[in-house]
């Protein structure tokens, strides 16, 4: 029988992924309720990093090898320029490695440059990790391919030096290009979507929606400023919010989230709970952070949105709690959709917020009368190759959806983005909805 010492340093991270995985499900399960907010924050955070960076210890050793340890016996490994590169991949690593420990340590009104870097090199290493498999995969066909006889000889050193080498160059690339995308103003998408039984009275009217703008290591006030100018350009009648609004606890954050108090659509703003608000532990400050800057919680409730034209012209806008809250067994909060839907007649037409597409898919199948359904949660993938992941795992991906015969989604690619200040494959957004009566 093998032991832990004799097992290779990738079967012993494995292990320690697990039992950091198990601690994770039995925290949730049986501690959440009795540990104090703050040491519930604490204890989810860390075990997520440790999950985490378990997980990348396997990635970061084959990076190590293809990178490094394979050069290790050409003429150049002695060179002081092999030494700087040594240096440099393990600075890369490290810097990988430490991103989601930013979030217990380094988070203010705004991002500090170590956090950016970090975040920055955590996004490359996905898309290296990605390559150095695809094109390892490659190799490995075309050896199948080429036949077992084949000999090795010059041309195989060279292909085995080539993988890794090509493998860096499309990941600065793509780094760089995700770097410049993220880093420019969300796009404003404008799209009409016919509210079936919304009164002839509020025709036009012009709903925008947010979601996971994610304040926190790597967002800060300057872009939620710039993020609410341009929400105040549009001058909706409505705005929402549909979850991920930050990452940290309201006490630490709060100078970056005044510009919020700077929206005055008059028909109101609203906000409902994203799974990343659970994971701050800090719900209850947040509702009344946001409640100081006029922006209304709808938590599992609604709220009539009269018409400015004819009082007796309204239609219901009601809100979920998060999904996540549920798993999290987070006290007072969960999904509950017959709690958000009291006093929603289905003679008046319905819009739900709920951050989740998967939350959606539920409302629909409890609820099929909705018209309307406001999501996020996907980020569009946000950095490529995770898109693939996004859109397999969420039955609505990005964008408009329609449903049955009266029933619209619509899922945005999120108005920021998470941790990694990158953006490839997708664009951040702020949706511009102009509601149609039929």
């Amino acid at each position: 029988m093998i032991s832990f010492k004799q097992l290779p340093i990738e079967a012993k991270a494995a292990v320690a992924a697990g039992v950091v995985f198990v601690s994770m499900m039995l925290s949730r399960s049986y501690l959440v309720e009795k540990l104090d907010f703050r040491t519930r924050r604490w204890l989810l955070r860390l075990q997520m990093a440790l999950f985490v960076n378990t997980l990348m210890l396997m990635g970061s050793l084959h990076v190590w090898r293809s990178t490094v340890t394979t050069f290790t016996r050409s003429s150049a490994a002695s060179s002081f320029c092999f030494m700087l590169w040594k240096i440099a991949v393990f600075m890369f690593l490290a810097l990988a490695h430490s991103s989601f420990f930013t979030l217990l340590f380094l988070v203010a009104e705004e991002p500090y440059f170590f956090s950016l870097a970090a975040y920055t090199c955590l996004g490359a290493y996905i898309i290296l990790i990605f390559f150095l498999f695809t094109l390892g995969s490659v190799e490995q066909a075309y050896k199948f391919l080429a036949g077992r006889g084949a000999k090795a000889g010059t041309g195989n050193k060279n292909r085995t030096a080539l993988k890794p080498v090509l493998a860096v160059l499309l990941t600065v690339v793509l780094t760089v290009v995700g770097l410049l995308n993220a880093s420019q103003p969300p796009t404003v998408n404008s799209v009409e979507i016919p509210v079936h039984k919304l009164p002839s009275t509020m025709n036009n009217l012009k709903v925008v929606l947010l979601s996971d703008i994610h304040l926190g290591p790597t967002v800060g006030k300057t872009k939620l400023a710039m993020i609410v100018r341009m929400v105040k350009a549009l001058k909706p009648d409505i705005t929402v919010i549909v979850g991920d609004l930050t990452d940290a606890e309201a006490k630490i954050i709060r100078p970056a989230v005044e510009p919020l108090g700077e929206l005055d659509s008059p028909l109101g703003t609203y906000f409902v709970t994203g799974n990343h608000e659970y994971y701050t532990s800090d719900v209850s400050n947040w509702f009344e952070l946001l409640k100081s800057f006029n922006i209304q919680p709808l938590h599992n409730e609604n709220v009539k949105i009269v018409s400015p034209k004819s009082a007796s012209d309204w239609f219901c806008l009601a809100g979920v709690d998060d999904i996540e809250a549920d798993v999290l067994h987070y006290s007072g909060h969960g999904m509950d959709l017959k709690k958000a839907l009291r006093g929603c007649s289905n003679e008046h037409a319905i819009v739900l917020l709920a951050h989740q597409p998967v939350a959606a898919k539920w409302a629909l199948q409890e609820r099929p009368d909705i018209n309307l359904i406001l999501s996020g949660h996907t980020h569009g993938g946000q950095i490529f190759p995770l898109n693939a992941g996004a859109y397999l795992l969420n039955p609505f991906f990005v964008g408009l959806y329609k449903v049955g015969q009266n029933t619209f989604v619509y899922v945005s690619p999120g108005t920021m983005y998470y941790g990694i200040p990158m953006r490839l494959g997708s664009r951040a957004e702020i949706t511009e909805i102009i509601l149609r009566s039929p």
